[in-house]
């Protein structure tokens, strides 16, 4: 009976053990994301001075490439309305009155309209280039930070394991456990640089897509426009 009663002790004292370190290990989990990015040392100060510039740029490029880009289907019908029964000035007015890129090139040929169609092309080429530009602007940005972010998360990732491995050559003291928390750690600024590197690169390819349409979008316009002047000659 004692021997019995001593066995339900010692396995209540593992149980209360066991118990003890799964609470640990638990409240060690319990950490916060913004606990575990501090703990990826000074360079991740630039990594999330990247992250903020990437999250800005793209904003206020995709709000930017929105509003130049936006068109109403009935714009060139309205135009070819105008042009047709010869109401240039209609026309012009509608064109500068709508805030879009397709109709300041509409409105760039709307002024040399009666000098020849190569002068008239050339004319509203030259204002789809600068559209063009406009919408481009500092979308480079995105393109250099999903370039650069990586290597500041490497960087930082090799400055924590060369201290790390410099602290153990100096103390001579080394565990699994403490080798293993340490690299754990400096994994952070390699795994922070490549998701900052990847959301920009992402938004820039994406930013590039809407111009692709942007630039299809004014060149149908363009033509639009050319077979309009040509319609009632023809």
């Amino acid at each position: 009976m004692n021997l019995f009663f001593l066995q339900v002790v010692i396995d209540s004292v593992k149980i209360k053990d066991s118990l003890a370190k799964v609470a640990m290990l638990a409240a060690q989990q319990k950490e916060n994301l913004w606990d575990v990015l501090i703990k990826g040392g000074p360079l991740m100060i630039p990594l999330g001075i990247l992250l903020v510039v990437a999250i800005f740029v793209f904003i206020e490029r995709y709000m930017a490439i929105k509003k130049a880009s936006k068109s109403d289907d009935n714009f060139m019908s309205i135009i070819r309305d105008h042009i047709v029964t010869g109401n240039i000035t209609a026309a012009r007015s509608l064109a500068k009155n709508t805030p879009t890129a397709i109709a300041r090139m509409i409105d760039k040929g709307l002024q040399r309209v009666g000098k020849p169609i190569e002068a008239i092309e050339r004319s509203m080429e030259n204002v789809g280039k600068l559209e063009l530009y406009k919408m481009e602007k500092n979308t480079a940005v995105l393109s250099v930070v999903g370039y650069i972010a990586p290597l500041f998360g490497f960087l930082g990732t090799i400055a924590g394991m060369f201290q790390l491995f410099y602290n153990i050559a100096s103390t001579g003291e080394y565990s699994i456990s403490a080798i293993a928390g340490g690299i754990y750690v400096k994994m952070i600024s390699s795994a922070s640089g490549l998701i900052i590197g990847i959301i920009a690169y992402v938004g820039y390819r994406y930013l590039n897509s809407q111009i692709d349409k942007s630039t299809h979008k004014m060149e149908a316009a363009s033509a639009e426009f050319i077979d309009i002047l040509q319609e009632p000659t023809r």
